[in-house]
């Protein structure tokens, strides 16, 4: 039998990168199409990507890539705010319908959804990038019923506060502390943390966990 194959989007960096390494460490056939290939902001790019015969089919999905601007709904200007629902929303919409189907006619599929606790938290300024979350949390429970009698497990992950080279650079080391205080575990998640159960969920050990949205936050949200 050949290897199993995963879809990552979003693997150039960060937690993507972190899940894409954790598959290939499994040996699957991993999938990490670059900006170039894949413009999930793009509706145009993603229609041809769906569209290409020589994407083939996937076993896994992994929804990751996301964007985040933020601004208050007063000042958030409408491209901005399309931009993250395309992106974070929008594009799953799309590459589900476009690889479920298949996962379910062989009868065995798995799709992990990487939200955020903003997709069930609010906050100021986050407004949009809450909205398009929690419509991926949406879709996540929708095409687990709607495709579970095929054997395909729909799950999604909703992250806390994790050490990327992008919360680096966008917080300076006290911003850091201080969101660190902000969890009770007093830390940052690292993203192998994330990538092992992005894993586990996409993964043969799954077999029964579907529709679900796993936070791993480090006790965040239950304050």
């Amino acid at each position: 039998m050949p290897p199993r194959s995963v879809l990552v989007t979003g693997a150039s960096r960060g937690i993507g990168a972190a899940i894409a390494a954790r598959y290939r460490d499994g040996r699957w056939r991993v999938l990490a199409p670059s900006r170039a290939e894949l413009d999930l902001a793009d509706r145009a790019s993603v229609e041809r990507f769906c569209a290409r015969d020589d994407v083939g089919e996937v076993d896994v999905l992994v929804n990751n890539a996301g964007e985040n601007v933020l601004g208050r709904i007063a000042a958030l200007s409408d491209d901005d705010l399309h931009r993250m629902v395309q992106t974070n929303l929008l594009a799953a919409w799309a590459l589900i319908r476009r690889f479920a189907a298949g996962m379910a006619e062989r009868r065995w599929g798995r799709i992990v959804n990487v939200t955020s606790v903003y997709g069930i938290r609010g906050r100021a300024e986050r407004g949009g990038y809450t909205a398009s979350k929690a419509g991926l949390i949406g879709i996540t429970k929708t095409a687990a019923i709607e495709y579970g009698a095929g054997n395909v497990l729909v799950n999604a992950i909703a992250p806390g506060f994790v050490d990327t080279d992008l919360t680096r650079r966008n917080n300076t080391p006290e911003q850091i502390a201080a969101l660190c205080e902000r969890v009770p575990l007093g830390r940052l998640a690292s993203t192998d943390e994330i990538a092992g159960l992005a894993a586990w969920l996409g993964g043969e050990e799954n077999t029964y966990l579907t529709g679900q949205t796993v936070v791993i936050d480090g006790g965040f949200l239950v304050q």
